[in-house]
């Protein structure tokens, strides 16, 4: 992890009747590991959080599926954690007995908890597995986080990890300061989901009075979708940050481009309502998903998103791996 490295959000493939498409699940595992992914995120948003309900019976089933896909040595495996403490509990222990590395703690199910009970909550979970902090987006279900929390929670000896995804520069910094105060910075992988603004946190050197920090990597639903090329970007960003300064200033003009291009994706324009449709989206027209079906019937595109997709495709076609897909599909379908 302190490495940096690009971790898809897994998503969830479903067939037209809406149940688990087990083949094209295992094929898009097999996609982003072939892509250059040292690992996977599966139970997070964009593997929808309704597969945590236990009416729906999905958690398992799509967790076993991605263990069974990733038994390469040294691969990152995150299991998304949610719900109050009694569930988050169970489902850190059933990940654990899976095989996952850590988990990815949501607190999105404890939006009126305080600090204190918050903290309980990721020190009962950090005593199963190791704990993946992580800020999600109000927009999205996620709460407003404070600094204090942060601080408090950067220095519980089993968080390995901060997934960082406000998508606001403010919330983001306070974050990053409260990890730099721990004295843990050297310790804790801070990663990227920001999708708004990808290649500018992954080139930010973060400095404040007493300490100095980045991000080293990226676990983005952005990167769900053309993983060789994220892949390829975050080699170069590797690179810049040693001192090739010309690239540096051309990777922020991708970011620019990247930024748009997720804009359409993730459906900005009304809110993010048609996020995890516009990621199926793009697998869709790839072939990797059979449609952009969701759990809820009444997720899909929002009006004019198909179009600002298309817009995305035509001005940059640089960023997709629609070619590297091609050539490999037919070996991870089957």
């Amino acid at each position: 992890m302190r490495s940096g490295v690009v971790i898809p959000a897994h998503p969830l493939a479903l067939n037209a009747h809406r149940k688990l498409d087990e083949r094209r699940q295992r094929a898009l595992t097999r996609y982003y590991l072939a892509a250059g992914a040292k690992g996977v995120a599966v139970g997070v948003h964009t593997t929808q959080f309704e597969i945590h309900d236990p009416s729906i019976g999905l958690l398992k089933p799509v967790l076993e599926l991605a263990i069974a896909e990733c038994q390469r040595p040294g691969l990152i495996k995150v299991a998304g954690i949610c719900g109050p403490t009694r569930q988050a509990v169970c489902e850190a222990e059933m990940a654990k007995s899976l095989g996952f590395d850590l988990g990815l703690l949501s607190l999105a199910d404890l939006s009126g908890a305080t600090v204190d009970e918050l903290i309980s909550h990721v020190v009962a979970i950090a005593g199963i597995l190791p704990v993946m902090g992580f800020y999600l987006q109000p927009a999205v279900k996620g709460r407003i986080l404070p600094y204090e929390f942060w601080r408090r929670m950067a220095e519980i000896e089993n968080v390995v990890a901060i997934k960082i995804a406000p998508f606001n520069r403010y919330r983001t910094l306070d974050v990053i300061r409260a990890v730099v105060d721990s004295g843990r910075s050297q310790e804790i992988a801070l990663y990227t989901g920001n999708d708004d603004n990808i290649i500018a946190d992954l080139l930010t050197p973060f400095r404040f009075g007493n300490g100095e920090t980045f991000f080293v990597g990226a676990l983005l639903g952005q990167f769900a979708n053309w993983t060789r090329n994220a892949v390829e970007i975050l080699e170069r960003i590797k690179a810049a940050r040693s001192g090739r300064q010309q690239d540096a200033f051309d990777l922020l003009a991708l970011g620019q481009q990247l930024t748009d291009a997720n804009a359409a994706i993730f459906d900005f324009a009304n809110g993010y309502r048609g996020c995890i449709p516009g990621i199926h989206e793009i697998l869709r027209r790839q072939g990797l998903l059979e449609g952009r079906w969701c759990l809820d019937p009444h997720e899909d595109l929002s009006p004019g998103q198909s179009e600002e997709i298309d817009r995305i495709l035509r001005s940059y076609p640089h960023l997709t791996d629609d070619e590297f897909v091609a050539r490999h599909i037919d070996e991870w379908l089957n």
